[in-house]
C-alpha cells in the first residue's frame, strides 16, 4: 500500500513559527515532524510515499530529498496553491494509483500502530478516530459498535487525521481545484461505505504553537 503526507497547508495557526519555515520542517525531539511520520511508515512496511507541498515547497523537497536516508521513495505533489485536502489527493492520484492508500495528516502525532491500516471490502475509506479534546469538543462523526462511521449520532470522535482512502472517493472530482474532503467522507457515510477505528492511545494535534511544545515535552521525557 501505497501513503500520502498531507503537507501543502501555509500553516497560518503556527505563525510566527511558520513565517520562514514550513510546518512539516518544523523541529520536534531533534527532527522535523514530518520525519517522524516517514521513520513511522517505513517502520511499518510502507515504502512508497507521496508528498503534497505547496507553501515553501522547494525548502521540504530540498530536506526530504528522495527519501532514501529514511528507507522510503519519495515523490511530490506540487500545488501552485492548496487545494484543500481532496483536491489535493485527486491532483496526486497519478502518483498514488488505483489501489487505497493510506492517508496521513503531517500536523498530527500518534503511537496508532500503522501496519494495522486496512480497508475493508466496499468501503470508500476508513478513519481513525480518537477520543474528543479541548479545542474540539463537538467531534467529527459517530462511531458505531459495529465499527461504522456516521456524521450523526452520539458520542461523538475526533477524526485523526489517519485513515486509508480509496481513489474512488476523489476520483470524480475534477483536477485543480480546491475541494475539502469532509462532505465526501459524509457523502460515503451515507451509503454505509465508512469504516472506522478507536485509537485510545496516544494522538496530539499539532495545530499551534503550543500543541508543538507540548509533543516535544512529551516526547523527549518518554
Amino acid at each position: 500500500m501505497k501513503a500520502m503526507i498531507l503537507a501543502a497547508g501555509l500553516g497560518t495557526r503556527m505563525r510566527p513559527l511558520t513565517d520562514h519555515c514550513p510546518k512539516p520542517l518544523l523541529p520536534v525531539a531533534g527532527k522535523p515532524l514530518i520525519v517522524h511520520h516517514l521513520e513511522r511508515l517505513a517502520a511499518a512496511g510502507f515504502r512508497d510515499i507521496v508528498i503534497n507541498v505547496s507553501y515553501r515547497a522547494e525548502q521540504i523537497i530540498e530536506a526530504l530529498g528522495d527519501g532514501g536516508r529514511y528507507g522510503v521513495s519519495l515523490t511530490f505533489s506540487l500545488e501552485e496553491t492548496p487545494l484543500e485536502t481532496a483536491g489535493g489527493l485527486r491532483h496526486a492520484l497519478d502518483q498514488l494509483g488505483d489501489s487505497p492508500f493510506a492517508l496521513v495528516n503531517g500536523d498530527v502525532w500518534t503511537d496508532f500502530p500503522l501496519s494495522r491500516l486496512a480497508l475493508a471490502d466496499g468501503d470508500l475509506a476508513s478513519l481513525v478516530m480518537v477520543d474528543t479534546a479541548d479545542f474540539h469538543r463537538r467531534g467529527d462523526f459517530h462511531l458505531d459498535r459495529a465499527g461504522r462511521l456516521h456524521a450523526d449520532g452520539e458520542p461523538r470522535l475526533i477524526y485523526a487525521g489517519l485513515g486509508v482512502i480509496h481513489p474512488a472517493l476523489i476520483a470524480p472530482l475534477p483536477d485543480g481545484e480546491p475541494v475539502k474532503l469532509a462532505p465526501l467522507l459524509v457523502e460515503a457515510m451515507q451509503a454505509g461505505r465508512v469504516g472506522g477505528y478507536h485509537h485510545r492511545g496516544e494522538w496530539v494535534d499539532v495545530g499551534t504553537p503550543a500543541r508543538l511544545a507540548e509533543l516535544e515535552t512529551r516526547l523527549t521525557q518518554a
